[in-house]
């Protein structure tokens, strides 16, 4: 048997897996083991005396990757990012930005959603983690709603659907696991977040509004704040802006000239900084415990993931599986663009049965390869490419493109783990009303993939520009 059929079967056993609720990240070290010892017994031609010694090379081969590939320095950023989010919470900038977006946009109607949104995307800037911004928001904005008569499903569906953008605005564990995997620039990627992210919170608030619009009783506009109260409220978020300013200065020097410090140093000194914030604003060892031990949860699930599923990408690099799907890939008659569309919803589609991380990490390989393919290769250049873009720029923009799919999976029935989040805080809201709540932004994500494939400089701009 080919390698390249035994690649097919036991990815189609991994998914079978998958479909009946395993874990992903068991899933795939199953099927990466099970498939690394089929390869090797195959070259053997199945003799049944040397089943142990493929047996063993399989082991040792797999059991290289946890320490190989997790010890990557890019790998500790995500720990820090995931702890700057839940000590921001503790240092009041959370309450400090809500209050701030309802005094300055809470005039609009459905302003008080709008602020919601806004507020989140601004966390979003502190926290690499899309499940503790719906977590925290859960517990301001949805009492503050209510309060005023939202409809309580459409409430919990704004905080589920706006956590999602944490995983677009830098900093972002999401793109840091894709920039490791396919092997691009983290800072570029993180840079290139930030204008997309903001995009996506401006076609959801414009979502919003025309649903308060068009709906009566939707949700009254927050008015009686004077100016003075409006410019009152932003001092307390700006420290918000000076945690980022210290985290991209270091992952890429904005003044020209070398960076000031790795990109590690740089969440360590984020986090270090909202550290001394929420010592400021009270935060005794209980709270700092919390923060550390719910830290410490987050990165253990996403360390899983990554260890299960590169060792099932090591078994797709002995498949030769990759090379292949993108050379079937090149070969459709159709237009490049066409099949880029068609492996967006290929991922909307995924995003229903897996989660975000597990799903690019078990994807990228394959599929990462064969954009690359369809654009012209690694080193196009953008006058000879199909999208128009450079062999560099096609990476940071698919990856832009790819962790706004993944997005999704987090709101998406029926293991959207945001729904499950607003749901498990929020108990007089139950797991399906927050699924209902969050359907009108599926329409408001695909407006938003629509405008990033149409203008790809939305997502190319910024890092073109160091």
């Amino acid at each position: 048997m080919e390698p390249i059929e035994i690649g097919i079967i036991v990815s189609l056993f991994l998914l079978a897996m998958v479909v009946l609720g395993m874990r992903v990240a068991f899933a795939a070290g199953v099927a990466g083991l099970i498939g690394l010892v089929w390869i090797f017994w195959n070259k053997f031609g199945y003799d049944p005396a040397r089943f142990g010694k493929a047996l063993t090379i399989a082991v040792k081969t797999a059991g290289q990757v946890p320490h190989g590939k997790v010890s990557s320095q890019a790998l500790s950023l995500i720990p820090t990012f995931i702890l700057i989010g839940y000590l921001a919470y503790y240092a009041g900038l959370t309450k400090a930005l809500f209050e701030a977006a309802k005094k300055w946009v809470g005039w609009l109607p459905g302003g008080l959603a709008v602020s919601t949104v806004f507020a989140t995307a601004g966390f979003a800037a502190v926290s690499g983690a899309s499940v503790a911004t719906s977590a925290v928001f859960a517990r301001i904005a949805i009492p503050e709603m209510l309060k005023i008569g939202y409809d309580k499903r459409f409430a919990a569906g704004v905080v589920a659907a706006g956590g999602t953008l944490a995983s677009l605005i830098p900093p972002s564990a999401i793109l840091v696991i894709y920039a490791i995997i396919v092997e691009q620039d983290v800072g570029k990627l993180l840079l290139a977040g930030f204008i997309p992210g903001a995009f996506s919170a401006v076609i959801y608030g414009a979502l919003i509004v025309g649903m308060a619009l068009a709906l009566p009783n939707f949700g009254p506009p927050v008015r009686g704040f004077t100016w003075g109260e409006r410019f009152k409220a932003l001092p307390p978020a700006f420290p918000i802006f000076f945690v980022v300013f210290i985290i991209i200065c270091f992952i890429y020097n904005p003044f020209g000239g070398d960076a000031w410090g790795t990109p590690t140093e740089g969440g360590a000194l984020g986090a270090f900084v909202v550290f001394l914030m929420a010592l400021v604003h009270g935060m005794r060892w209980p709270q700092f415990k919390d923060a550390l031990m719910e830290t410490a949860k987050l990165s253990a699930m996403i360390f899983t993931i990554i260890w299960g599923v590169l060792i099932y990408v090591r078994f797709l690099g002995f498949a030769d599986l990759p090379r292949a799907f993108a050379g079937w890939l090149t070969s459709l008659d159709q237009s490049p663009m066409m099949t880029l569309v068609l492996i967006l919803l290929a991922y909307a589609v995924l995003g229903m049965f897996m989660d975000a991380i597990g799903m690019l990490l078990l994807t990228l390989p394959v599929v990462y390869p064969a954009v690359m393919a369809l654009n012209g290769g690694e080193m196009v250049s953008a006058a000879d490419s199909a999208f128009g873009m450079s062999g560099p720029m096609c990476a940071i923009w698919f990856g832009i493109l790819v962790v706004k799919m993944a997005e999704f999976c987090l709101i998406t029935p029926p293991i959207g783990l945001n729904c499950f989040v607003v749901a498990g805080v929020r108990p007089e809201v139950s797991v399906q009303d927050v699924f209902r709540g969050v359907t009108p932004f599926f329409v408001a994500d695909a407006l938003t993939i629509a405008g990033l494939v149409a203008f790809p400089q939305i997502v190319l701009w910024l890092p073109s520009q160091v």
